[in-house]
């Protein structure tokens, strides 16, 4: 039986802290919708635009795995394993805070912002070595395709995590179709549109509107408008 639930753009938590514009997809810091907890694995989405020369001090991580995809501007990155990193558009970073790991994520130029999506999820083994992982793709690879960038396995296309999900990313043009199979039984799709509008088994979705679906093995997809989106497939139960 299909499961859908959608969650509009303007439905997100939100969190204006100046430096800081957060919208959070799932309850997050002050922001506690009960019914917006999580989605399966998924317990964090958050699109964050952050200010020139501002960004998060150091803090702790554990247990979670933490997706950085960075949309716009650059995002100077410092933890306690010793990485000293630089992540910009078309990067995609993956963090296993595992036992405990600490970092600081700022904006390096102070003449423009940063945007980004942050991602946790909840992982499949507790209390791993931590691990930091960054890798640099062809958006180009994108266009009219779904081109993954992160999955299970260390051998596969993007980045892996400690858990059983898959993301792709796509830039489609007006009137591209596909078919998206669900990689492992029991998994669903929480599926969020970067820009445009894109029809997802029947749902019209626009601009930062996302979709989670779950109890089917398809997605059907249509960009209505040129389109950039992500979709997420992950263990609804873990």
């Amino acid at each position: 039986m299909e499961n859908i639930v959608v969650h509009k753009a303007e439905t997100r938590g939100n969190a204006n802290h100046g430096w800081l514009n957060a919208y959070h997809s799932f309850s997050f810091a002050s922001w506690y919708n009960p019914e917006r907890i999580q989605f399966g694995a998924l317990r964090v989405l958050n699109d964050d635009t952050i200010a020139g020369g501002m960004g998060f001090g150091t803090h702790p991580h554990d247990n979670m795995e933490i997706i950085t995809i960075p949309l716009e501007g650059d995002l100077a990155h410092k933890d306690s394993m010793g990485n000293t990193e630089i992540i910009k558009n078309g990067d995609v970073q993956v963090m296993s805070a595992g036992t405990g790991i600490q970092h600081s994520e700022f904006n390096p130029n102070a003449d423009q912002q940063t945007k980004l999506l942050q991602i946790w999820l909840f992982p499949n083994k507790r209390n791993v070595e931590p691990r930091y992982q960054q890798i640099t793709l062809n958006v180009a690879d994108r266009h009219n395709k779904l081109s993954q960038i992160l999955s299970p396995n260390a051998d596969d296309e993007g980045v892996w995590i400690h858990q059983d999900a898959w993301f792709n990313m796509a830039n489609f043009d007006a009137g591209i179709a596909t078919e998206y199979k669900i990689k492992k039984e029991g998994n669903g799709v929480y599926a969020f549109i970067l820009k445009g509008n894109v029809t997802i088994n029947g749902q019209e979705l626009n601009t930062r509107d996302a979709v989670g679906i779950s109890g089917t093995d398809t997605l059907n997809i249509k960009a209505t408008t040129d389109a950039e989106f992500l979709l997420m497939d992950i263990p609804m139960n873990y």
